[in-house]
Order: structure tokens, then C-alpha cells, then sequence
């Protein structure tokens, strides 16, 4: 059985795994990722598109001055999207982050199996730990680079601006806000760095204290050589 302190240091990474594992959900159920302005001229007029979207669905609304024109309605992300750049990266974030849950679930697994047993020396130990934790940071903070360079390289806003409204022509400006699903993976992140500390200064506790164990005799207290 393992010991007492073993037990609390892995129940907290395990509590710190499962928050990221379940955040990781409501990043993917969320739809609050950015909020966009973007104003197009057209015909005798300027037009404002206001969308609020994340990687499944979203809302647009269209401006003329200050008084909404059109009332909000909800599209489809996959649908509107045309350009094979933006639908690519679009769908390489949803695949990204379904695998930073699998790896967050299979983290909060092997905290559970080192809060209860002691497989010190197998892959189910701290480096198991170590590698599932890493993997998943990696891959959130890879989302998190993704969305927006899908937004301002690739012109993601712009593409369902003018799936909301067909008759926009020049392209002005636009301003973006992202949402709290975005920022979310933040949390994630460090999250994810919390349950590797946690799991490193245990690790680091354990190999301390079993080389003291193992320090040689002529090290020892001269009344030990002694006696």
C-alpha cells in the first residue's frame, strides 16, 4: 500500500487531471470562443457583421449604422466555411483537442493508479504521469496558437461574414475579442503544469530520501562505524 503522503500528493494531481479533463469538455460544448466586428462596404452604405461563434456553430448579426438589420441567426461553422485552409485547421483543432482528452483522461487514470497502488517501475508510475501531462499541455497550447492564426491568417471571420450577409464587397476592418471558451485552455495549461509539479516534487521527495537510504558506510556517523 502506498503511504499516507504518496496518497494526498497523487489525490491532488488526480483532482487537478479530472479539472482538466472536464474543462477540456467545455471547451469543446462551448460555442463563446470570439467575438468579431467586421465592417464591409456595399452598395451606397457600410455595413457592419457582428458574429459570435466557436468551432461548431456560431451567431451573426448585420449592422447598418447603429440599428440591427437583420435579427441573429445561427450557422453552421463546417457549412460556411469554402476555403480548405480555414476548414482544415478548423477541423485540426477539434481532432486536437478530443486527443488532449484522451490524454487528460488517461492522466487522471494513472494518478488514480499511483494514489492506490505502487508501480514505481513501470510506465504506469510518475512517468507515465509525466509523459500523458506533457502530451496534453502540448496539445492545448497547439490549439490555443491554431484558433488564432485560423482567424488572423487565414481570415476565418471574414469567411463567415459573408456567409451571414451576400451582398458585402470591400472588406475595412475588423476587431476580435476572444471568449471565455478560448481562454479556458489557459486554465488547462496550467492545470496540466500544477499536476506535474505536484507529481515531481514527490518523485523528487522519494529519490531524495532512497538515496539516503542507500548512502555508503563511510559516510555514516563514526559511533555506527563503531558500534
Amino acid at each position: 500500500m502506498p503511504s499516507r503522503k504518496k496518497t494526498t500528493m497523487f489525490a491532488c494531481a488526480f483532482c487537478t487531471c479530472v479539472s482538466s479533463f472536464v474543462l477540456v469538455c467545455v471547451v469543446l460544448a462551448t460555442q463563446h470562443w470570439v467575438s468579431s466586428e467586421l465592417l464591409f462596404t456595399r452598395t451606397n452604405s457600410s455595413v457592419t457583421i457582428s458574429l459570435d461563434y466557436g468551432l461548431f456553430r456560431g451567431t451573426c448579426g448585420q449592422f447598418v449604422g447603429a440599428e440591427l438589420q437583420v435579427s441573429k441567426k445561427t450557422f453552421q461553422v463546417a457549412d460556411s466555411l469554402s476555403s480548405t485552409r480555414t476548414r482544415s485547421t478548423n477541423v485540426a483543432i477539434i481532432v486536437i483537442l478530443v486527443l488532449s482528452l484522451l490524454t487528460s483522461l488517461l492522466s487522471s487514470g494513472f494518478t488514480c493508479t499511483n494514489a492506490v497502488s505502487n508501480p514505481y517501475q513501470t510506465f504506469l508510475g510518475p512517468i507515465g504521469v509525466y509523459t500523458w501531462n506533457c502530451l496534453c499541455g502540448l496539445l492545448i497550447l497547439t490549439a490555443m496558437i491554431l484558433f488564432p492564426v485560423n482567424i488572423e491568417a487565414h481570415s476565418l471571420s471574414e469567411e463567415l461574414a459573408h456567409g451571414c450577409s451576400t451582398s458585402l464587397q470591400k472588406h475595412i476592418k475588423s476587431k476580435h475579442s476572444y471568449g471565455y471558451s478560448y481562454w479556458i485552455m489557459l486554465l488547462i495549461l496550467l492545470l496540466n503544469i500544477a499536476s506535474g509539479i505536484i507529481i515531481y516534487f514527490y518523485d523528487h521527495a522519494r529519490y531524495s530520501k532512497k538515496k539516503e537510504q542507500e548512502r555508503p558506510i563511510e559516510n555514516a556517523p563514526k559511533d555506527v562505524i563503531l558500534f
